[in-house]
């Protein structure tokens, strides 16, 4: 189901509007999880088994996995129902957003939020001219006022069917607790979060860690000024910046950590390349650079990898497969880490498993499987995917 946001931002929805919300919440709930069951025994018992009499041997990888199965019924239903599904996850929020437009300016206003934007700046291409996840406007929909941010936020509601948390942060403060937890000596100072959107994922940091100076950067003004608001008005002291993660305006050796979440794969691989230099740039002897992401197609099932990389052909998201094609270990060491220094992990959602569940996977030193179908999928039973390196 959709969630009700947590914050003085949160809308004031009529019936109608809730009862929408609810509705393609359950909608997105039935794609992901049944009909991608459905889905996923067309491939065992159809598509797989023709892919290997054609070829003599079954699908290698995410792209012959969805050769395989394109023209399937099973995939057809599934691929026309989550597209429009998505689209319907938009349009459920623009009302609200736009009948309220004033009193979110206004609440913005008198939050007092911490942004900073820079007018001068070229907003790449890939955050402005592309919608992604097929989102009318894209990032950039309502210039520097708030309303790419309320739609963004209020989307994310009904996208999530209630899988990251009642404020949204699961990824963050699941993240935020491994690492407390993982590595208890470690006490950051100065935290930077890179593409930030409107900081779902960027309050754990400061919740956790609550003596740190919190920024979070983007390339797009009006989340960053919405997120500001946000923050504040949840009484978080968190700096918002409208720069590019891939040329950081900091001097080198100024933050302790370096974190994105769900950023990287909407990056071109230069400026994935350049974001993960910057990122070693600036942090400081012993600091950590640290990703949640998707994890990477090499240690997936072909099919489960296709599943994956569906988002890359059709949600408008170009970079998403050539991403996940990468290793991420490589791509650290490409950075200037160390090999010796670089790790991943899997960690389970805060908000389905419990706090006991991250404590006891720190515990027994193990490592989740990467490779595991619930891994970086927003379906029942989700756990998060992450990679990092130390600065030594």
């Amino acid at each position: 189901m959709s969630v009700e946001l947590q914050h003085g931002m949160k809308p004031e929805l009529t019936a109608e509007e809730a009862a929408r919300g609810r509705f393609v919440s359950g909608i997105r709930s039935l794609i992901l999880n049944d009909l991608a069951a459905d889905m996923k025994a067309a491939y065992d018992r159809r598509a797989a088994p023709a892919f290997a009499r054609a070829h003599g041997r079954p699908p290698q990888t995410s792209s012959e996995a969805h050769k395989a199965l394109r023209g399937d019924p099973a995939f057809n239903i599934y691929s026309a129902m989550r597209c429009q599904a998505q689209k319907m996850v938009w349009a459920s929020v623009a009302d609200s957003v736009a009948r309220e437009a004033d009193r979110l300016a206004a609440a913005a206003n008198a939050a007092g939020g911490k942004v900073q934007l820079n007018p001068a700046l070229a907003v790449p291409k890939n955050v402005g001219a592309i919608e992604v996840h097929l989102m009318p406007g894209s990032y950039t929909r309502g210039g520097d006022s708030v309303e790419a941010g309320a739609v963004y936020d209020r989307g994310l509601a009904v996208f999530s069917m209630g899988l990251m948390g009642a404020n949204l942060d699961d990824i963050g403060l699941s993240m935020s607790r491994y690492i407390a937890l993982k590595y208890p000596e470690f006490s950051p100072s100065r935290i930077l979060d890179t593409g930030t959107t409107i900081g779902h994922n960027t309050l754990p940091w400061k919740q956790t860690y609550p003596g740190a100076e919190v920024i979070a950067i983007d390339a797009a003004p009006g989340g960053l000024v919405y997120g500001a608001a946000r923050a504040a008005m949840q009484g978080q002291d968190v700096q918002f910046v409208q720069m590019c993660a891939d040329k950081l305006d900091y001097p080198d050796a100024s933050f302790d950590l370096v974190w994105s979440s769900m950023f990287l794969h909407e990056l071109s691989k230069k400026q994935r390349a350049a974001a993960l230099a910057e990122a070693h740039r600036v942090l400081r002897p012993g600091g950590l650079m640290l990703h949640m992401e998707l994890p990477p197609n090499a240690e997936m099932s072909a099919f489960d990898g296709f599943y994956l990389d569906w988002d890359s052909w059709y949600n408008e998201e170009p970079y998403y497969k050539g991403y996940r094609d990468e290793i991420p270990q490589e791509n650290c060491v490409k950075a200037g880490f160390a090999a010796a220094d670089c790790f991943q992990f899997v960690v389970p959602s805060i908000g389905i498993y419990g706090e006991q569940a991250i404590a006891d996977l720190v515990a027994s030193e193990a490592a989740e499987a990467v490779g595991q179908a619930t891994t970086g999928r927003l379906a029942e039973g989700v756990m998060w995917f992450g990679f990092g390196a130390w600065k030594r």
